[in-house]
């Protein structure tokens, strides 16, 4: 009877949406076409529910190698638990479980089995794959577990083996119960004590069994429990066998792991019902935001990255036999009751993906907000960018900005005075991980007005952030009457104009002494940049363009400046990098001159048109990126994808709406990609743009209306859109050069 009603569900939603329902649109494979010298994404093929607290996806490469798939390899050495927000960080609590034929193959190597793209079948729902040695996989998965059916061929004898991945495991068979307990504890950036306890229960018995350990690839035969460096276990089953495995894990207790199974799986008979279960959560997610016209195409990059957006920041709570929330902290390493979240970087993720998920989901979004602070209290230092403790990885305090963006937009779930507090103490010290841990050259920020270079790597691009970051301190001040910190952040947040150089043009490096840093040339890397040069960083003063066009000298200049972007050549001098990184190849690569969205620091420069009186440039660019460099295919980002981030930049941008300046409750006007777009929020109201005579030609808005009433303006706000009602816009193949033209038609600026 549940396995009806899920199908029904599904059914359901394959009738509302026509033929395909909207997890159907959804390739797990877009950007996995990936390498260390170039990103196409530099994701992997993630079978999860949405901000799951594990992934499970195919692994091709090496254990312990951040590449853990790779479009352009040909053989699987497992199915892993992953946590991964990026390659450049590898993964933790991984464990692998591999299907063998024939002679028992335990090591990474030896039982790596070839498979082809043509037989896979890669979905948030399910991973499916015949592979070389005959058995089929299919894997679908819950919120804390996973459930497989590994279909083995007739003839051959039947293996899975688990691999305990790298660092100390444990494992325990126990045959009367077909099951396997253990954990791993392979992490970086945790307390020493952190643990993932695993359960894993076979629907079939098991005719021999013993473990293994993965750094001499010793095999003890019949034994039943060992424990060490990458210790790890097999079992075999009858020939021609049929296998369902369920999987749960825990970071709390081995009898948590249990309850969680029981929870989560214990009701599913068959893979194919998880398979339902799991498709029925994507598409009342992903149907959320229902698309009408255009491409299929287009559908198809569009769900993607819808799908991409909704996986990070990664729950990290459990629930205990009562159904109440609690959680293992990864920053001090004790069991506390509430909701923790991680897997996050800031640094890329307050741009748009974090803004999305305040639209898209703020219950979860006001319980984040908490969790925040929770974190700061338990480790001291507000979290930057956690895997899943603090890493302190790149530079900005931008949970101020999450915290502040959230109470605009009416997520009240914490205490400002106690996030102002945090963020005071962030602001005013240097903590012991990282360049985003505090803040490198606080004290010269305050007595300079700038931090200096070179005694601080980046020094540019964190007066910068940091400028912005004390513009949402202020922020959240101001609105909860709180004098003191607002008039102590109100004296950095224009801190900008301090490295800007109107002799170049530019914001650029600055001594000690006030002197700018010499040679200049606009298109090195590197030095005072943090992943980029002096034409991707002159833009991030999100919080106050109209100041920073003053400082260019107008709006026209302004206009020429943006245009300038995009008409220089996409040369790289790539200065204290010392070489090419990936980064640069993928600027080239695109050939948009230096614009590089691939990297975040100017993937909201093409908005700005919309502060300077020629909306329609910002109209024509926004639909040509979307066209030109992304799609659903292996290679479907234009670099990192970074934990939705990049995905995100897409789904604000198909909606025709891009949150500039995060803190602000406005949405700056883009150009829409489909026909109609409705947005069905968590209140029940919906909210729907209409783009009528849109094409790939009419990218121009002609005219717009706001639930019936005229509206010139280049911006709409959070409460337009809470409230439900209707954006209709009037497309055309031309610029309507007279509309969104007068100064009160320009989005928030802190100067005017």
């Amino acid at each position: 009877m549940k396995r009806c009603s899920l199908l029904a569900i599904v059914l359901l939603s394959n009738f509302l949406f026509g033929q395909k329902a909207p997890v159907q649109y959804v390739s797990t494979l877009q950007g996995t076409d990936s390498k260390f010298e170039l990103s196409w994404g530099n994701t992997f093929p993630a079978t999860a529910l949405p901000f799951a607290v594990h992934m499970w996806s195919p692994q091709t490469g090496l254990n312990g190698e951040g590449w853990k798939y790779q479009y352009s390899k040909d053989s699987i050495r497992g199915f892993q638990q992953s946590h991964q927000c990026s390659p450049w960080v590898s993964d933790y609590a991984v464990f692998t479980l591999m299907p063998v034929t024939g002679k028992l193959a335990v090591d990474q190597y030896s039982r790596a089995a070839s498979f082809k793209h043509g037989d896979e079948v890669a979905r948030p729902d399910l991973y499916k794959v015949k592979m070389g040695n005959g058995v089929t996989t299919e894997m679908s998965t819950t919120e804390r577990g996973a459930h497989f059916r590994f279909s083995f061929p007739k003839k051959q004898d039947a293996f899975i083996v688990l691999d305990g991945y790298n660092k100390n495991s444990m494992v325990r068979i126990i045959p009367g119960e077909r099951k396997i307990v253990g954990f791993v504890n392979n992490q970086r950036f945790a307390p020493a004590n952190f643990v993932n306890y695993f359960v894993i229960v076979f629907d079939q018995p098991f005719t021999t069994y013993g473990t293994w350990e993965n750094v001499k690839n010793n095999i003890r035969a019949n034994n039943i429990t060992d424990s060490g460096a990458g210790i790890g276990a097999y079992i075999q089953f009858a020939k021609g066998a049929v296998v369902q495995a369920k999987v749960a894990s825990s970071y709390i207790s081995p009898a948590q792991a249990l309850t969680t199974l029981n929870r989560e799986l214990g009701n599913h008979q068959s893979v194919d019902e998880t398979i339902a279960a799991s498709a029925a959560i994507w598409n009342k997610v992903l149907g959320n935001v229902k698309v009408d016209g255009g491409a299929e195409a287009d559908k198809a990059t569009f769900y993607s990255c819808l799908y991409r957006a909704s996986l990070f920041s990664r729950m990290f709570y459990e629930f205990d036999a009562d159904n109440k929330p609690y959680y293992y902290s990864p920053y001090d390493g004790k069991v506390h009751y509430g909701y923790m979240y991680t897997d996050n970087g800031f640094w890329d993720t307050f741009r748009s993906e974090l803004p999305l998920h305040n639209l898209l989901y703020p219950a979860m979004q006001g319980r984040y907000m908490q969790a925040l602070l929770d974190a700061q209290q338990q480790c001291g230092w507000l979290p930057s960018w956690s895997f899943p403790g603090e890493t302190g990885g790149m530079l900005g305090n931008h949970a101020i900005s999450l915290l502040t963006d959230a109470w605009v937009k009416g997520i009240r779930t914490f205490d400002p005075q106690q996030a102002l507090k945090a963020y005071a103490h962030e602001a005013m010290n240097k903590g012991p991980w990282g360049g985003a841990n505090g803040r490198a050259g606080w004290k010269e920020y305050y007595q300079l007005g700038y931090v200096p270079y070179p005694e601080s790597q980046g020094s540019t691009a964190q007066t910068l952030e940091y400028a912005y970051d004390d513009f949402c301190g202020y922020e959240l001040a101001r609105l909860t009457g709180d004098h003191f910190y607002k008039d102590v952040f109100a004296k950095q947040m224009y801190n900008y104009k301090n490295v800007y150089d109107s002799s170049t043009g530019f914001m650029r490096g600055r001594k000690n002494d006030g002197s700018w840093v010499t040679p200049f040339d606009a298109f090195e890397w590197g030095g005072p940049y943090t992943e980029g040069n002096a034409w991707h960083w002159n833009w991030s003063v999100f919080h106050d363009i109209q100041g920073l066009i003053n400082l260019i000298g107008g709006d026209e200049k302004f206009a020429v400046k943006l245009d300038s972007v995009f008409t220089q050549p996409n040369t790289v001098h790539p200065g204290t990098y010392g070489g090419m990184i990936h980064e640069m190849t993928e600027m080239q690569l695109i050939n948009m001159g230096q614009y590089a969205h691939g990297n975040q620091p100017i993937q909201h420069m093409i908005y700005l048109y919309n502060y300077c009186k020629q909306p329609w440039k910002a109209q024509k660019h926004v639909r040509e990126v979307m066209d030109k460099i992304y799609n659903a295919s292996p290679t479907g980002f234009p670099g990192d994808e970074d934990q939705g981030q990049t995905s995100s930049w897409y789904v604000f941008s198909a909606l025709g709406l891009y949150p500039v300046c995060p803190g602000t409750t406005e949405y700056v006007i883009g150009s829409p990609l489909f026909n109609s777009m409705t947005i069905t929020l968590e209140n029940g109201k919906q909210f729907t743009i209409e783009a009528n005579n849109n094409s790939k030609e009419n990218v121009y808005i002609q005219s717009a209306t706001l639930n019936g009433s005229v509206l010139t303006k280049n911006f709409i706000t959070h409460e337009d859109i809470i409230n439900g009602g209707v954006l209709h816009l009037e497309m055309g193949s031309k610029p309507a050069m007279q509309r969104g033209i007068a100064d009160a038609d320009k989005p928030f600026s802190l100067s005017r």
